[in-house]
């Protein structure tokens, strides 16, 4: 299994760009698929991106696509999610999550880690 642990969250103007960190221990990282979800408050977890095992094939959420950019450094077993042209509605506790297959849920899953932009 690999542990996530998110950093790089903070406060952000709108318009402006923050990246996001998610460092995984445990076995070896380049065997799980990786994502990033966000929870605004009141609302239901939602699925961002999510990035294959080699980081060839990603995906993202309508919400996000063209302004975050999902990728992984297997070396470093670290996944990233660049964020611009941030917008007060992406306020909300990111997540970085792994799984085994795209066929299995999302079994791990880091602490969160606070973004909020202002308008």
């Amino acid at each position: 299994q690999v542990q996530p642990v998110e950093s790089g969250g903070g406060l952000v103007q709108a318009g402006g760009s923050l990246r996001l960190s998610c460092a995984a221990s445990g076995r070896t990282f380049s065997n799980y698929y990786m994502a990033w979800f966000r929870q605004a408050p009141g609302r239901e977890r939602e699925f961002v991106a999510t990035i294959s095992r080699g980081g060839i094939s990603t995906r993202y959420a309508d919400s996000v696509k063209g302004r975050f950019y999902i990728s992984r450094d297997n070396a470093k077993s670290t996944v990233y999610l660049q964020m611009n042209s941030l917008k007060p509605e992406d306020t909300a506790v990111y997540y970085c999550a792994g799984r085994v297959s795209e066929y299995h849920d999302y079994s791990y899953w880091g602490q969160g880690t606070q973004v909020t932009v202002s308008s």
